[in-house]
């Protein structure tokens, strides 16, 4: 039995601040099964969104905050079915940028990235880890998302600021078998996710990866500018990063090797 699985992917920035009620109402209106937040901290505007979030049904939650540091930007899982989370050998070591659970219901992998930029140093060692699960991955169904830091040149970007190394991390994932779901739906079409402050040059920061299995199952693949409700004037009034919006047509139940795959994954 196949059913329409809806997730979004989105840095809320800074935690949320004082945009913290909008954003959970936002994602109540998109009536979606499961969300990946970026930039979420252990600040009273981040956990009043997740409270928000379970009292909607989005109750099975996992996260990646700093105990120490309330300001640290984190990661956010939230679904409305049980999960669980997958522990890997090989995977990105960045402390509260990767996290990845099992779905119950659907059988899914999801896995929320957010990738260091540039100028830090780390995302190469990132890139690697995220190359290497998508070369070794036989887990069954998987999304991999969030915001990546990361563009393919001249498609993603209104001026020049990806290189040849990022370039190619997209064609690798490919590769592998995995699929760009905003290029696998719209080609070639130019969009963009986040905007440089001061110089409004445009970029596609935020990305969803699917397992080869997926593919052909994305139903659709958008991008939206979630505004504050006083604010409808402003593109990033509630976030200066769009959401990544997936629906996807699920079956029910996956079949039980990729249950006992994922039991014993060691990639």
């Amino acid at each position: 039995m196949a059913r329409r699985f809806r997730l979004i992917a989105w840095n809320i920035r800074a935690g949320g601040g004082r945009r913290a009620d909008e954003i959970a109402r936002a994602v109540q209106r998109l009536r979606v099964d499961a969300v990946v937040l970026s930039e979420f901290r252990s600040s009273p505007p981040s956990l009043s969104i997740a409270a928000q979030l379970a009292q909607m049904g989005l109750h099975q939650q996992v996260n990646t905050l700093h105990e120490v540091k309330p300001a640290t930007n984190a990661l956010l899982i939230a679904a409305r079915t049980p999960l669980k989370k997958v522990p890997l050998r090989h995977r990105p070591r960045e402390a509260g940028r990767w996290s990845m659970v099992r779905l119950q219901q659907p059988r899914l992998a999801l896995a929320a990235m957010h990738i260091p930029n540039q100028h830090t140093g780390r995302k190469p060692a990132y890139h690697e880890a995220v190359l290497g699960l998508t070369r070794r991955w036989r887990g069954g169904p998987a999304i991999l998302t969030g915001d990546t830091n990361s563009g393919r040149i001249g498609e993603d970007e209104q001026t020049p600021v990806f290189n040849q190394r990022t370039h190619k991390w997209f064609e690798q994932i490919h590769a592998n078998g995995w699929r760009d779901a905003f290029r696998h739906r719209h080609g070639s079409r130019r969009e963009f996710t986040w905007y440089s402050p001061g110089h409004n040059n445009g970029f596609r920061l935020d990305q969803a990866f699917v397992s080869p299995e997926l593919a052909g199952r994305l139903l659709n693949v958008h991008h939206l500018w979630l505004r504050h409700s006083q604010q409808l004037h402003r593109r990033d009034s509630l976030s200066d990063h769009a959401a990544l919006v997936l629906d996807l047509d699920l079956q029910a139940d996956a079949p039980a090797r990729d249950q006992i795959a994922l039991e014993k994954l060691s990639v």
